[in-house]
Formats: C-alpha cells, structure tokens, sequence
C-alpha cells in the first residue's frame, strides 16, 4: 500500500470516528493487533505479531447481518463483510457480544483480510465516536452539547458515564461539570435520535 493510501485510509477512519453521531479508560484486554478497549479505536495502528502479515480496518453503516457476517457500506462507497467470530471483541458503550449489533448502526473493526474478501474481526467498535464539544446545558440525565454548528443531546448512563476534570483519573462525580466548558466527549452514537450515549467526558485537558 502507498504513503497517500495509508494516508486516506488514516484520514477517513478518523473522519468517521469523529463525525458519525451527526452524519448518519479502562483497559478491557489486547490481542497480537493490539487493544480492544475504546481508546484503542483512536489509537496508532500497533505494532503487530510478527506471525501476523497484516491487519485492515473497515468503516461505515451496517447494511445487512448475514449470520455471522457483516455486510458494511463505508463512507466513501466501497462495500466491506465483516466476519464476526467466537474470539471478536465487540464494543457498544461497554464490552458486549455480537447480538447487540444492529443494522444501521456505525461500525469501526480491525481484523485480518480472509481469501474471501472478507475481514476477520478480532475488534469491533459499535457507533463509537469522540467528539470535540462545549456544554450547553447540563440536566438530570443529559448533556446538552454543541460540536461545531450541531446541536446534540449527549446522555449521562448510570455506572457508566465518568468524567475526568483536567487530566485527573475517572470519577463518577460529573458535578464539577460547567455549561461553558470544552470538552472531549467519547460514547456511542444513536442512529434513532442521532443522540450519544456519554462513555467518558474529559475537560481541562
């Protein structure tokens, strides 16, 4: 693969990862291609086992589920199936299994290419997004935030939503939260309201 197409390839994973929710950190374990927590979506390609040739990565809105197989539309037209296995690691706010997958949901997997055409996944990140915002507003159970010119509505999951307030470690407390502040949002998306569902929000950073 040339420099320019790792370099588009790099540009539109991370067009997707930060754009999904308006167009359409604890460590959970790692694999010979590398983590499989949230932050590993964002992450470097690794370095990989040298018994492995190649990983690949696919984007872009599951269209159909075949079995086992994921049938994904990617953002810039091409069309990838994504085999999902017995050892894929599926991230959906929280490490889940492949039964919440679900069509019309984004999707973001790394794995290694098949004779076939397909990807193997060994990961499998569900709607993940992280969003550059600024508090809007501040309620009971939700966020009111901008990002860019949108407007989004960034819900708060009890046990699951965590705040980190300058670079401090994950607390539960969001009451430090301000309507002002800058903020690094990262969650899921949801394709029905096209809200987020808040895994873990960073301010003072």
């Amino acid at each position: 693969m040339t420099s320019r197409q790792d370099n588009s390839r790099d540009l539109g994973r991370r067009r997707f990862l930060t754009t999904a929710a308006l167009s359409g950190a604890t460590i959970i374990g790692a694999t010979a291609l590398g983590g499989i927590d949230a932050d590993a979506a964002f992450a470097a390609e690794p370095s990989l086992d040298p018994a492995i040739a190649k990983s690949s990565f696919v984007e872009g809105r599951i269209t159909g589920i075949t079995g086992s197989v994921l049938e994904v539309a990617g953002s810039y037209g091409d069309r990838s199936r994504v085999q999902m296995t017995n050892a894929t690691s599926v991230w959906k706010v929280r490490a889940t299994t492949a039964a919440e997958i679900e069509i019309g949901d984004g999707l973001y997997a790394r794995g290694v290419p098949m004779p076939d055409g397909t990807v193997a996944a060994d990961a499998v990140w569900v709607n993940i997004v992280n969003l550059d915002a600024r508090i809007r507003g501040i309620g009971k159970d939700r966020l009111h935030l901008a990002h860019g010119q949108h407007e989004l509505v960034g819900r708060i999951i009890p046990d699951t939503t965590n705040a980190s307030y300058a670079g401090r470690a994950l607390t539960s407390d969001l009451s430090q939260l301000r309507i002002g502040q800058s903020a690094q949002v990262l969650g899921a998306w949801r394709p029905a309201d096209n809200s987020v569902d808040v895994v873990r929000i960073s301010v003072g950073h």
